[in-house]
């Protein structure tokens, strides 16, 4: 049956370390541990004073507390979330662009591989941007090392980008693109602008630090004084019930903190950016090699014309057969693009 068939994610799970947040809180949870083996330690000496107290404060603080790293982790999903969005349309708004360079633009292999190569490299180079990184050797096959290097010194690499794209529209329009495919094309141009701009506003703009700092020191507070609420329900498991509910409260704190730079890879749940680029790149190529090999080619059949040409007593131009491939004569180029 199926049922039995589906693999089981949760078990799995279970027991990953790899993008865990545990090798992060074992220390912190330790600490909260040994923090509470004092206070055990006194409360089960008979000689030592008891140092428990009512547990119903623990219960109020404990729910104001799961509603704060709730929200907590609620706004750092919203910005995860938010730059997934941001790169799903630098992705489509590439993807239009290029169709609408093709589908419009000039009948010119070297130009069309030229603003196909340039799209790709602003999803590369955005990457790089949001990451701190100059470094673009996925630019050398898509316009050549010399323009890589160009970006690459420059201060904001993803509009150099973007300008070496308008120029090419605007070659394209000089050379008899269709003026509404060009308005559309530079449409989905400044959307590429729009969508990086997005990223880097989650980028610069974290949480305040302030709500930070006090979530921090309230989880601090609590932790602290647990022990002593729970002494007369645990006696000596004290220590160990304490790590047990510190693991998770420290566990969202963190998860929190991890998704509000969904882009740069110290983070544990960072956005695939290398394969969402790989694969667009991908889209991009794809495309160009089908609008270079669905060029054709107008041949005549000689055995249909004779054909046709002796039932009528005179030749005639029965059709054409379409084949794939370049233009006669054409091939696409290799050498690297230039703007």
């Amino acid at each position: 049956m199926k049922l039995f068939l589906r693999p089981e994610r949760f078990w799995t799970e279970i027991v990953r370390i790899e993008g865990s947040a545990i090798p992060y809180l074992l220390r912190r949870t330790l600490v909260f541990g040994l923090i509470a083996l004092p206070v055990t330690i006194i409360h089960i000496h008979p000689a030592l004073p008891d140092l428990s107290i009512l547990l119903a404060p623990y219960e109020v603080l404990g729910v104001a507390l799961g509603a704060l790293l709730v929200l907590r982790t609620t706004a750092g999903y919203e910005r995860w979330w938010e730059g997934r969005k941001l790169w799903g349309g630098i992705v489509n708004q590439s993807r239009n662009l290029v169709i609408q360079a093709l589908s419009y633009g000039p009948d010119d292999p070297d130009w069309r591989r030229r603003i196909v190569g340039w799209t790709a490299a602003f999803a590369h180079v955005s990457r790089r941007s949001l990451r701190g990184q100059h470094h673009l050797p996925e630019l050398d096959n898509l316009v050549g090392t010399v323009k890589a290097q160009r970006i690459a010194s420059v201060e904001h690499m993803p509009t150099a980008v973007a300008l070496a794209i308008g120029q090419l529209l605007r070659e394209g329009a000089e050379r008899g693109m269709d003026r509404f495919a060009f308005v559309r094309a530079e449409e989905e141009r400044a959307k590429l602008i729009d969508h990086i701009g997005g990223c880097e506003r989650i980028l610069k703009t974290p949480l305040p630090e302030a709500y930070s700092i006090e979530i921090r020191q309230f989880i601090f507070v609590f932790l602290v004084a647990l022990p002593f609420g729970i002494l007369m329900k645990v006696d000596w498991l004290t220590p160990l019930v304490t790590m047990l509910v510190a693991f998770p409260i420290l566990a969202l704190d963190e998860i929190g903190v991890e998704l509000e730079n969904p882009f740069s890879t110290s983070r544990l749940s960072h956005l695939p950016l290398d394969k969402i680029c790989a694969n667009l790149e991908q889209n991009l190529m794809s495309l160009l090699d089908a609008v270079d090999r669905s060029r054709p080619i107008e041949i005549e059949d000689p055995a249909a014309a004779a054909a046709v040409g002796h039932e009528a007593g005179s030749p005639h131009d029965v059709g054409n057969v379409h084949q794939a491939g370049p233009p006669d004569g054409q091939s696409v180029p290799t050498a690297p693009i230039e703007p």
